[in-house]
């Protein structure tokens, strides 16, 4: 098991023994097809002064109208290389990235890059997809994605850690002639398998440097940390939730989708309840609206400081 203690992305999130908040791409409006970049990076430092531990950029190759957004429109990786040039200490991450509908060397390669330009603080959520017409537009059978997947995540260990890997699989091979390069800051780029990504929770504790998954009902998610903790250990769980902060600072939450719509009081107990029950990150929405600078620091002043 590797020892992120000193890893500076990973550390921000999960070093603490309290529950640490992040906030994701787009951070002005999630229905917008093409965010001001300005605009953007403006709110990502703003995000990390008031406080937030994590910038999480999504992966989302095409757009597909149905699905309903495009997710952040650019491409993860020379965003979140901008990202990096913007922001100092904070965590940026990736949630998530479509291991099977990406070549795994360029993955490497484009990950280790980024982990430079941002002096280590990359943390990769991993996933096998979930829009199932970008399958056949890059010609991989989504029947597939699952083993797929953990070719991926075997080889980036592989040419992360060795030069001149021997190594071969569906993607390809490499005969020890080439090296992928620059290799990471540290000894690799943790990363945290989103969902079940078509693995067993075992493979998961075994293979992933903690668990990435969607909001679920408090009694589901009870069960589940409790089958993470036994097959994992002290790896971290981190979770998305979506997060609607009602001008009522009273106000009784409102169920939306993968979240709520309360006031501030409700959402301070229902984030001290996930930090007692032994999630280590989530990954809010607070932004958006008129003013997503001054909603981010509400979310901040009323919820995080008090959590």
């Amino acid at each position: 098991m590797t020892d992120w203690s000193e890893h500076p992305g990973y550390g921000r999130l999960f070093a603490s023994d309290d529950l640490t908040f992040g906030t994701g791409f787009p951070l002005t409006d999630a229905r917008e097809s093409r965010p001001s970049v300005h605009e953007e990076m403006t709110l990502a430092a703003h995000a990390e002064s008031v406080g937030f531990d994590g910038l999480w950029a999504r992966d989302v190759p095409l757009y597909w109208p149905r699905f309903g957004d495009a997710g952040q429109t650019y491409d993860t990786w020379p965003w979140l290389g901008h990202v990096a040039a913007h922001t100092d200490e904070i965590a940026i991450g990736t949630a998530s990235v479509v291991l099977p509908l990406r070549h795994p060397l360029h993955v490497a390669k484009s990950a280790a890059t980024v982990d430079h330009l941002s002096d280590g603080r990359l943390v990769l959520g991993v996933a096998t997809g979930d829009r199932d017409p970008e399958f056949p537009a890059f010609g991989v059978d989504i029947d597939e994605r699952g083993e797929r997947f953990r070719e991926s995540i075997d080889l980036l260990r592989t040419v992360w850690s060795d030069d001149f890997p021997e190594v071969d699989g569906s993607w390809g091979e490499l005969d020890g002639d080439l090296d992928v390069v620059p290799k990471p800051v540290g000894e690799s780029i943790p990363m945290l398998p989103t969902g079940f990504a078509r693995q067993s929770i075992e493979w998961i504790a075994d293979r992933g440097d903690g668990w990435f998954f969607y909001h679920l009902p408090e009694s589901t998610l009870e069960s589940y940390l409790d089958d993470w903790r036994a097959a994992a250990g002290g790896k971290p769980y981190a979770m998305a939730v979506r997060t609607e902060l009602a001008d009522d600072p009273e106000m009784d939450p409102e169920q939306r989708h993968l979240g709520y719509c309360a006031g501030a009081e409700w959402f301070v107990e229902y984030f001290r309840g996930l930090d007692e029950m032994g999630v280590d990150h989530v990954l809010v929405s607070p932004a958006g609206g008129d003013d997503p600078e001054a909603e981010l620091t509400r979310f901040a002043e009323t919820v995080i400081e008090r959590v």
